[in-house]
C-alpha cells in the first residue's frame, strides 16, 4: 500500500495545475560513470503494476456484471433460460470483448494514472464517457455481424449503466480508503523544501491545502540564515535538519546552483530520503509540462502530439467500425447513385484526386463525380472568383457542377466513398477537411498544424460554422479540435452532423 500511495502522489495532476509535475531524480555521479562504458537498462514506469491491477479490475467488474445481467434475464424472460447454453459461449465472448473495450476506452481518458486530487465527480463523469464509448462501439460490433441471439437493446443498456455505476463505485471507495488513512497519518511523506521563493511557497501551499496527496510540510531550507520560523535552516545544515524533523523527501525548487544539487543528491543517498526537483518553468510555458525520462535522461515535453497511445487505438477502432458498417449498409444506395451520376452527365461515376492528409501524406480521395470532368484544368481561371478567404478554393453557383451534383453535395452523398478512405487509413471519420495540393501549396506555416491529425469526413466546423467563408475560421476550429480531442468529442460531432446533412446545407 506504501508503494501505491507513493505512486499515486508522483503522477498527480492537482500539482500539474499549480506547479509543473514532479519528476524524481535518479543521478548517482558513479553510474554516470558507468553509462559510458556500456548501454543502461531503462526500468518501466513507476507504478506500472497499479495500472495494470486497475486495468484488471474494470476488466473483471465487466465480466462479472455481464455475467450478472445474463442472470437476471434468464430469471425474467423463461424462454431464454432455456436457450441459455445455446447463447452462452457468443454471450460471454461478448462482454470479454466489451471488457476489452472498456479498458481500452478507460485507458483513453487516463483513467489508470489516478491523482488523487482529481475530484470523485470529474472522475465518474471520466468513467461515464469511457463506458459511453465502449457501449457504442460494442453495438456497431453487434450491427456489423448481424445481431447476437440473446443480446437486446436492453441487455446493452443495462450492461451500460451497471459498469458506470461500479467503474465509479470501486474507484470512489479506493479514494476515501486512501483519503482516511491519509488523514490519520497513515502512509504521509514528511517534505522539506529547498527554496523559499515563489515556487517553493507554491509547492507548499498546494501540498498543505491538499491533504490527499498525502504530504507534511516540514519547512524549508534557503541559503542564507532568516529569522522566519518556516525556515529551518541553510543549505548547509540539510543533515541535521533531514534527522531532526524525520524527513521523507526532499523538494528542490529553481533557480539552484548545479553544484549545490550535486551534492545534495550524495547527502540524500546516504541518508536514504528521496529527492525530488521541481524543473524551471521557463516563464511559465512548462507550468502544466509532463515530465518524463528518455534513455535514463529526465524530459519536460513542452508540446507533444494531441492524440496519443492508446487514444489513437481506440480512435481507428471506431472508425473501422462506423466505416466498415457505413460501407455495407450504403452500398446499394451508393450503386444506385453511380448509376445516376453516369446518366446525368458524361464520364466516369467516380472522381479521385490527390490529397494531402497527416503529416502532409499525400493519398487518394474518393468522390461521387459532382462536376464535368475538366473541372480541373478551370480551376485556376476560376481562382479569382474565390468565395472563401485564404488558401481554400469555393465558389458559390460553380459553373463546374452538374445537375445531380448539386443535389449530391446539398446532401453531402458525394462524400460516401470517402468511407473507403477510413477503412484504408488515409481518412478519419472526424478530422480536418482535407485540401487538394493546389490548396495545399498556399498555405502559409502556422495552417501546417491542422495537418497533425488525420483528416475527417466531417469535423467541428461542419457542425458549427458551415455557412462561414473565413479559412482563418475553419482554422482556428480545426485547431481547437486537435487540442481538445478525446472519444466523446469524436461521438457528439458524428451525432451532430447527421442533423446537418438532413437540413441540406452542404454546397
Amino acid at each position: 500500500m506504501k508503494e501505491m500511495l507513493n505512486e499515486e502522489s508522483v503522477s498527480r495532476s492537482g500539482l500539474a495545475e499549480r506547479l509543473p509535475q514532479v519528476v524524481t531524480t535518479d543521478l548517482t555521479l558513479a553510474e554516470e560513470t558507468k553509462a559510458a562504458s556500456g548501454p543502461r537498462v531503462v526500468r518501466g514506469p513507476h507504478g506500472l503494476p497499479v495500472r495494470i491491477a486497475y486495468a484488471a479490475t474494470d476488466f473483471g467488474i465487466v465480466c462479472l456484471t455481464g455475467a450478472l445481467v445474463l442472470y437476471l434475464q434468464s430469471g425474467m424472460v423463461p424462454s431464454l433460460a432455456v436457450a441459455r447454453p445455446l447463447i452462452r459461449h457468443a454471450y460471454l465472448t461478448c462482454t470479454c470483448l466489451y471488457a476489452a473495450i472498456v479498458v481500452l476506452s478507460c485507458a483513453g481518458q487516463d483513467l489508470y494514472r489516478t491523482p488523487r486530487d482529481r475530484g470523485a465527480l470529474e472522475e465518474s463523469l471520466m468513467v461515464v464517457k469511457a463506458v459511453s464509448v465502449a457501449t457504442v462501439v460494442l453495438v456497431l460490433f453487434i450491427f456489423a455481424i448481424g445481431g447476437l441471439q440473446g443480446i437486446s437493446r436492453s441487455t446493452v443498456l443495462a450492461l451500460a449503466m451497471l459498469n458506470a455505476g461500479a467503474l465509479s463505485g470501486w474507484r470512489y471507495l479506493k479514494r476515501r480508503m486512501i483519503l482516511n488513512r491519509t488523514l490519520r497519518g497513515i502512509g504521509v511523506s514528511r517534505v522539506l523544501i529547498v527554496g523559499a521563493g515563489r515556487t517553493g511557497r507554491g509547492l507548499a501551499a498546494c501540498l498543505r491545502d491538499s491533504p490527499q496527496l498525502g504530504y507534511q510540510v516540514c519547512g524549508f531550507l534557503e541559503d542564507e540564515p532568516s529569522s522566519d520560523g518556516q525556515i529551518l535552516g541553510t543549505v548547509g545544515e540539510l543533515r541535521r535538519v533531514i534527522l531532526e524533523q524525520f524527513v521523507d523527501e526532499l523538494f528542490l525548487t529553481p533557480p539552484i546552483d548545479r553544484e549545490v544539487v550535486k551534492q545534495l543528491v550524495l547527502e540524500t543517498r546516504e541518508l536514504h530520503v528521496a529527492l525530488k526537483v521541481i524543473p524551471d518553468l521557463y516563464d511559465g510555458l512548462g507550468w502544466r509540462a509532463r515530465v518524463h525520462a528518455i534513455g535514463g535522461y529526465p524530459v519536460m515535453e513542452l508540446h507533444v502530439q494531441p492524440i496519443r497511445g492508446i487514444a489513437v487505438a481506440v480512435k481507428r477502432l471506431v472508425d473501422i467500425l462506423i466505416a466498415t458498417v457505413g460501407l455495407v449498409l450504403t452500398a446499394p444506395f451508393l450503386a444506385v447513385l453511380a448509376v445516376l451520376v453516369r446518366l446525368d452527365s458524361p464520364g466516369p461515376a467516380f472522381y479521385s484526386a490527390q490529397r494531402v492528409g497527416y503529416k502532409g501524406r499525400r493519398f487518394r480521395c474518393w468522390k461521387l463525380r459532382t462536376m464535368s470532368v475538366d473541372a480541373d484544368m478551370q480551376k485556376d481561371a476560376l481562382r479569382k472568383h474565390n468565395g472563401r478567404e485564404g488558401p481554400f478554393f469555393k465558389i458559390r453557383n460553380d459553373p463546374r457542377v452538374t445537375r445531380l451534383g448539386r443535389w449530391l453535395r446539398k446532401f453531402s452523398l458525394d462524400e460516401l466513398p470517402q468511407l473507403w478512405n477510413v477503412v484504408c487509413n488515409d481518412m478519419s471519420m472526424v478530422g480536418p477537411r482535407p485540401h487538394p495540393v493546389d490548396d495545399f501549396t498556399r498555405y502559409s506555416v502556422e495552417h501546417l498544424r491542422r495537418l497533425d491529425v488525420k483528416p475527417g469526413i466531417t469535423g467541428l466546423w461542419q457542425v458549427t460554422a458551415r455557412q462561414d467563408s473565413s479559412f482563418e475560421t475553419s482554422l482556428a476550429l480545426d485547431l481547437e479540435y486537435i487540442e481538445s480531442w478525446s472519444p466523446w468529442l469524436d461521438l457528439e460531432i458524428l451525432f451532430r452532423s447527421v442533423p446537418e446533412i438532413v437540413k441540406g446545407k452542404g454546397e
